[in-house]
């Protein structure tokens, strides 16, 4: 996962101030060269790195944090109030115009993950704003492209715009505005080429699609794996196109994730998102805060709460809580339950998002045990009828064995769920003692605050 070995390096730095207690100036210059490494090792830019040090060993030293109780403490709050700083502060959201269509051109250098970042950003954008949007195929130098983005269209059925035959983007791009205006597309989102390399006739063509759109946003796409070269790239298309933001993609892969600490300081274009899976869904909004607390090991609990919002139907969460007080939650619930859960993401990624899980942990997680283990739950439970799922109780020996044999597992997996079942439904019971509800009922309202 991005920023992993940053993380584990900066988590070391305090874990040794903390054991001093009381700080001196050369603790803090000893550790913040030891930062100072982890982030250059990191793959942030030089310069980056050597303004973020001096403007936080110019607050570490001062006398509110050498003469506090928690000197350790109130410095790792300087570097994430740093960290948070050279990221953008806050979360940027896109500028969409007062006159649909608002056109977003996207650009950036060839395997970046343009393409796909088209069609994620597309399905945020219906899933979260509710809109129609459509996506133009602009990348008439690599054929693969034009197919990629139809594929990705069809799998999340959002329209993509083409001409066949047609091979100047410029003229695809202004025919596609023409043909959201008619058809009711908002936002008009264009996948434009690409090379491997910044070069002048790249630059020429991004240039006249702009002139001929005016795009409400334009979009840099960079792979957060590119590490130091991403400012360079991003200077370059800054320069030529006047850029509004970034998208970073590969954020999940095995990365430095210096991009992302970089690009902001450099351009002064905000990171709108950020891409931290291979699903299409897998998009989310780019915010400083959060990401400044996962490198520093605090985890992220309002992404979890995103996710879960997203994954959860209100109605399905108020009828799943009167089963629980009812008692009437059987395997049929359970079983959609754990689909829920795999719609919030990886297993490693959410616990990722815990405070206080370090590296030892998510890599104990088995990730494909783990997956391979609901994929086993789920094909035991649909094996049951209807009857069964309803009232497990009358699952006797002989109904066990044609279970196993249906779901392809053994009686002894199946005498597990039932047994973990069980123990759930104990559990649940819990919630019918008065101080457990009132207890329930002040939970609810402390999630209040933050949905």
């Amino acid at each position: 996962m991005a920023f992993e070995n940053l993380g584990d390096k900066l988590t070391g730095v305090f874990k040794k101030l903390r054991q001093k207690g009381k700080l001196t100036e050369k603790d803090i210059k000893e550790a913040m060269r030891e930062v100072k490494l982890a982030l250059l090792e990191a793959d942030v830019n030089f310069k980056v790195v050597k303004s973020f040090i001096a403007r936080v060993s110019e607050k570490a030293v001062g006398a509110e944090i050498l003469e506090s109780l928690t000197p350790a403490q109130q410095l790792i709050k300087v570097v994430r109030d740093e960290l948070v700083e050279l990221m953008g502060s806050e979360n940027k959201r896109l500028e969409f115009s007062n006159k649909a269509p608002s056109v977003f051109m996207l650009c950036g250098l060839q395997g970046a993950g343009k393409t796909t970042a088209c069609a994620k950003l597309a399905l945020n954008i219906r899933k979260t704003l509710g809109k129609r949007p459509m996506m133009v195929a602009c990348d008439t130098q690599r054929p693969a492209a034009i197919k990629q983005l139809q594929v990705l269209g069809a799998q999340i059925d959002i329209p993509v715009f083409t001409i066949d035959g047609e091979k100047n983007p410029v003229i695809i791009a202004k025919k596609a505005v023409e043909h959201a205006k008619i058809h009711g597309n908002d936002p008009v989102i264009l996948d434009t080429a690409g090379r491997l390399h910044v070069d002048d006739l790249l630059m020429e063509e991004l240039v006249n699609i702009k002139e001929t759109t005016t795009p409400d946003e334009i979009l840099l796409v960079i792979d957060a794996m590119i590490g130091q070269d991403a400012v360079n790239v991003a200077e370059h298309f800054d320069s030529q196109l006047d850029l509004t933001g970034v998208i970073l993609s590969k954020l999940d892969g095995d990365t430095r994730g210096g991009a992302a600490l970089s690009v902001k300081e450099v351009t002064g274009k905000p990171i709108k998102f950020a891409s931290v899976g291979e699903k299409v869904s897998d998009l989310e909004p780019f915010y400083p805060d959060r990401m400044a607390s996962r490198i520093l090991g605090m985890g992220d609990v309002m992404t979890l709460i995103d996710k879960a919002q997203d994954a959860y139907d209100e109605k399905e969460a108020k009828a799943l809580e009167d089963k629980i007080r009812k008692q009437t939650f059987d395997l049929e619930d359970f079983m959609a339950q754990l689909q829920q859960i795999k719609k919030m993401g990886s297993i490693t990624q959410l616990v990722g998002m815990l405070p206080g899980v370090d590296k030892k942990v998510l890599d104990s997680v088995d990730e494909q045990g783990s997956e391979k283990k609901l994929v086993r739950i789920e094909a035991i439970i649909k094996s049951m009828t209807p009857k069964e799922r309803q009232k497990p109780q009358i699952i006797g020996a002989s109904r066990k064995v044609r279970i196993a044999k249906g779901s392809g597992t053994r009686v002894q997996d199946v005498n597990e769920l039932l047994k973990q079942f069980d123990q759930m439904k104990q559990m649940m019971k819990q919630f019918q003692n008065p101080k457990q509800q009132k207890m329930l009922k002040r939970m609810q309202k402390m999630s209040g605050k933050f949905m």
